[in-house]
């Protein structure tokens, strides 16, 4: 009995969104399988009512949102165990089940229904329905994954990870990292399941951006929705020389999508400043990133001041009434002290912002 506690103390320990995600994943994979198991003499099997099909798919449209459940192999299965599960529970316990929910179902769903179309888009262009509507299957957790990268990089931009103990990166680079690599199999001519990264990393950004709802933070009672700071703009993901035409194709889209009412509006934005004001449901991250960069300027001035210091003792020695005077390459008290308040407001709005959650 002590050693079956442990593991179903760790079931226990997991939020139910995540666990019943996880339960479906390897029920409809182990499906899959079984089916391909027992097809092996006849070959491979397309399954239309479990994978997205898009000559098919209009037959069965549940599997709009169930073909994501569906890994078609051993390997596929064993790392979206590995990492999608553990990065929905720490969301989980971060947003509350409800949002978790609402994000998995739009990051699931809405990259399907892009694939869907553009398959068919392709079939009218080239008239090649053995390739473009029946000769791709659609399944997995890719554009799922893509969407938990983007979730990591509003909440911890500056985070350092590694990876295969080798690779150091910080969170803010691995969304483009993916979709890079998403990009040269799409062309390479990999369009299936690949191309649902791309579509993936975009839904999640517009859904994290404007559709988010942010429980706990509201103005005069009023939900708020997204994460308008400028750090989570669309621009922030590309290059710098490419920021003024996408900057004014999105704050066209978005004129044109506040007209008609498509964004919800809680909070008045600025887009006569070229950009988008803060709302307060970006507050745990904006915090997260003032304490960053407050905590990299202290470091820098302490830096400083230590490498100053052995060349003030000789003159400070010889000269006894000089070390009562400050040295002017010497930080004052009152800028350290200034940038360590600054710190503890950003740890107060940080830790007020998960009390919150």
């Amino acid at each position: 009995m002590a050693i079956l506690s442990t593991p179903l103390q760790y079931l226990n320990s997991v939020p139910p969104v995540t666990r019943a995600f996880t339960a479906c994943t390897v029920a409809a994979s182990s499906v899959y399988l079984w089916i391909q198991w027992t097809s092996v003499v006849t070959g491979p099997a397309v399954v239309p009512y479990l994978t997205l099909v898009p000559g098919a798919s209009l037959f069965y449209p549940w599997t709009f949102a169930t073909s994501a459940l569906v890994e078609i192999s051993i390997i596929e299965l064993v790392v979206s165990l590995l990492v999608v599960p553990a990065s929905l529970r720490y969301f989980e316990r971060l947003w509350g089940s409800i949002e978790t929910l609402k994000f998995i179902l739009v990051c699931t769903t809405l990259p399907n229904v892009i694939a869907f179309a553009f398959n068919w888009i392709e079939f009218v262009a080239t008239r090649n329905a053995d390739i473009f509507l029946y000769g791709m299957q659609y399944h997995g957790q890719m554009a799922l994954f893509t969407g938990l990268l983007v979730a990591f990089t509003q909440i911890i931009p500056e985070h350092q990870v590694q990876i295969l103990g080798v690779i150091r990166a910080r969170v803010k680079t691995l969304p483009m990292v993916y979709l890079t690599f998403s990009t040269v199999m799409t062309f390479i001519g990999f369009q299936c399941p690949y191309i649902l990264i791309q579509f993936g990393w975009f839904v999640s950004w517009i859904y994290l951006r404007f559709y988010k709802r942010n429980g706990g933070d509201s103005v005069g009672g009023v939900d708020t929705y997204g994460d308008r700071s400028e750090t989570f703009a669309l621009v922030s993901w590309f290059p710098p020389f490419v920021h003024t035409p996408i900057s004014l194709l999105g704050n066209t889209v978005h004129k044109v999508a506040s007209r008609f009412h498509l964004i919800p509006t809680s909070v008045p934005t600025d887009l006569e400043s070229g950009g988008y004001s803060q709302l307060p449901g970006g507050a745990r991250a904006e915090a997260e990133r003032r304490r960053a960069l407050a905590l990299k300027a202290l470091d820098q001035r302490i830096a400083n001041s230590s490498t100053s210091s052995p060349s003030q003792g000789g003159p400070s020695s010889a000269n006894p009434s000089s070390s009562s005077r400050p040295s002017p390459s010497v930080p004052a008290p009152e800028s350290k002290a200034s940038l360590a308040d600054e710190v503890d407001v950003a740890d107060g709005a940080s830790s007020d912002g998960d009390a919150r959650r």
